[in-house]
């Protein structure tokens, strides 16, 4: 399908390569060319794929899906304020896109794993939403060995969360060893993990998340990150 065509100066500013009156400097020093060398100007149209930045193309429009392995220590947020934030971990034009990159729900700050960011905000609604029931995995490590009941427990439906008013929907258990285990939910709830083994009287020392649907980490190590097709998640 053929893209549609809009002023330079939007489409570099919301990719976040540089504001709109710094276009026309760029310009002229050759870092923003045509692909066929045709000559351009601040409200020249053009389309995504005709644009070269720095001789190389343009990163992806709207709808951009990123997959992260999320370390230890950084936090899902937008203020700069709570420390170490993901989006640090990107580059840095990235984080001046418009629409803003957001994650897909939220990793707490010790907890690392699969994370995925959009610029979608329709995709993210989507994948955070209840009713879609995502399955995500998360491996959990234990401050004490587990009693044997927990699988049971999680599956049944009937779980009660510390100042919730419903019961967690089934979950599946699969135990590693007595103090390692891998939780499969369908919710995303405040800090849900850790409160599930809370609830059992347990408590977890480490946490990682290493699927979300079909998705994994592959080889990505913590601090990586690589984009993928928006497909992939909903098919």
């Amino acid at each position: 399908m053929k893209s549609s065509k809009v002023r330079l100066d939007k489409l570099l500013s919301s990719l976040g390569y540089c504001s709109r009156k710094e276009v026309a400097s760029l310009i002229r020093e050759g870092i923003i060319t045509h692909t066929l060398n045709l000559p351009l100007k601040n409200d020249t149209k053009a389309s995504h794929n005709e644009i070269l930045f720095d001789s190389e193309p343009l990163d992806p429009p709207m709808g951009m899906v990123i997959l992260m392995h999320k370390p230890v220590g950084y936090v899902c947020s937008h203020d700069d304020g709570e420390g170490r934030l993901v989006y640090d971990l990107l580059p840095e034009r990235w984080r001046l896109r418009d629409p803003k990159i957001s994650t897909v729900g939220r990793l707490d700050k010790e907890t690392s794993g699969l994370l995925l960011l959009t610029d979608d905000g329709a995709l993210l609604h989507r994948l955070t939403s209840p009713k879609h029931k995502v399955p995500k995995v998360y491996e959990a490590t234990l401050d004490r060995a587990l009693s044997g009941n927990e699988a049971e427990i999680f599956a049944s439906g009937t779980l009660m969360l510390n100042g919730e008013k419903t019961p967690c929907l089934p979950a599946k258990l699969t135990v590693i060893d007595p103090t390692h285990a891998r939780l499969e939910i369908v919710e995303g709830r405040y800090h849900q993990v850790r409160r599930m083994f809370a609830a059992v009287g347990n408590h977890v020392t480490a946490l990682h998340r290493c699927s979300f649907g079909t998705l994994t980490l592959g080889d990505l190590e913590a601090g990586e990150y690589r984009l993928i097709d928006a497909q992939s998640l909903t098919d």
